[in-house]
Formats: structure tokens, sequence, C-alpha cells
């Protein structure tokens, strides 16, 4: 992976942006098709020492020759900012990563599958309670041993957050292990596991992958022209609306 693959896209995204559908992208009123500058290489230099380790090359290289973050998938590709100092990525739910934990392989399993099974299985359902503070209280006790298994720190060691796709719902990049280099979507406030993107063929979605495809998508999508509601005209007799 070089310079060349991300050859264009900055352009290609200010063309997006500027587009009659622009503006009807899901997440452009979030990103508003702005990119951060890219880091200079000693800002990069910086980053991973700080961080100690390599970021993978897919997505170091848009750092240098796109930019920071910004416009992306979602509502956006997260920023890596200097911050009185020390990097760190931000946006919704950035600040789950521990990123002095970044060196460490991203474990190739998620939580015991029986585990989950058996926790799950003991779910505290309403219709079972009389009282519903009762209930509250079984329910609110369940939900945090669900977390404490789901959002176990370790679940997510060696991997950053880089985008937010509305209710809790993330994607996360692998940054060491088996797994570096691809995307995972994380909708664990859904009772989901992480789980790994995958293109049609079933292989792993890698970060530029992950990025050019949502552009090639978003340019098909601004390209169109925006649509023109129908007018809607409403009877003054029967107080009802109705399509003219």
């Amino acid at each position: 992976m070089n310079d060349q693959w991300w050859a264009g896209v900055r352009r290609r995204i200010e063309t997006v942006g500027a587009g009659p559908s622009g503006s009807e992208v899901f997440g452009a009123l979030g990103h508003r098709w702005i990119l951060e500058d890219p880091l200079s290489p000693d800002e990069l230099a910086e980053l991973e020492a700080q961080t100690g380790v390599r970021l993978p090359e897919e997505y170091r290289t848009f750092l240098l020759h796109v930019g920071a973050g910004g416009a992306g998938p979602a509502y956006g590709l997260f920023p890596v900012r200097r911050v009185r100092g020390l990097w760190r990525w931000e946006g919704d739910g950035a600040d789950i990563a521990d990123l002095s934990r970044l060196a460490e392989p991203f474990p190739d399993q998620g939580p015991d599958p029986k585990l989950l099974a058996d926790l799950h299985a003991q779910r505290p359902e309403e219709e079972d309670f009389d009282d519903i503070e009762d209930f509250d209280d079984a329910f609110e006790a369940w939900d945090e041993r669900w977390g404490d298994l789901m959002f176990a720190p370790e679940r997510t060691v060696g991997a950053i957050v880089i985008s937010h796709l509305g209710c809790a719902q993330r994607e996360w990049l692998i940054i060491s292990g088996s797994h570096r280099g691809t995307v995972w979507s994380d909708c664990r406030v859904d009772d989901i596991d992480l789980a790994p993107l995958l293109a049609d063929d079933g292989t792993p979605v890698t970060f530029a992958r992950w990025y050019t495809d949502w552009l090639e998508k978003a340019e098909r999508a601004a390209a169109s022209p925006p649509e023109v509601p129908l007018p809607v005209a409403v009877s003054a007799t029967e107080g009802r609306t109705r399509i003219a």
C-alpha cells in the first residue's frame, strides 16, 4: 500500500460534498464533507511512538496523504488530534479504546458463547414480576453482569474506534494481532458481539476497502438529483392531509 492508493481522494470528497444530493448522503450532516489536514511524517511518528505501535499501512498512509479524519462512512472518520501534548482519537465512543494497550493483539474470540447463552437465558422478564420495582432492580443487576461480560476491557485491546453509526453502534479498526488492518462492527448495545465486516466474497474488509467503498457509494448518491417532495394539500373542511 502506498500513497497512490489515495491519489485524488481529497478532491473526490470535495466534489461529492458539492453534488446536488451531497447533503442527503447518510451522515453528511455530521462530517459536512470536511477533511482535516493530513498528519506530517513527524506527527505520525510521534503518534506511533506514544501508542507504542505502528498503525496498519492503509490507515497510516491515509493519515499522511488524505487527512487525520473527517468525512467518511456513517457520521465520519474519527479524527486523531494532539490535545495538551498527547495524541488521541475523538468522537462518540472513541474513549472506549484503551490507547495504552494498542500493541496487545486484538482477541481472536469474544466471550465464551456458553457463558453468553446462559446469561441471556437468565434475563429477567417483566411478566415474571408482580412489582415493577422488583423487575427494575433485577434487570439492573442482570444488565450489569451482561455489560461486564460484553464490554470487558480485554475484548477490545489492540483496536481503536473509528466511526459512529448512531444508537451506540460503532466500528473499530484493528491495530494489532491476526486481524490487523480490518474493520469490525460493534453492535454490543443490541447484545451482538463484535464481528468483522465482510465483503461479498466473504473476505474481511480492510480500512482502504471500507473507506473507498463508502466513497464510491456516496459519489453515486450525491450525483443523483435531489428528490422533490410531492405537493401536499390540506382540506380545510375535513382537516385531512392528502397528496395533491
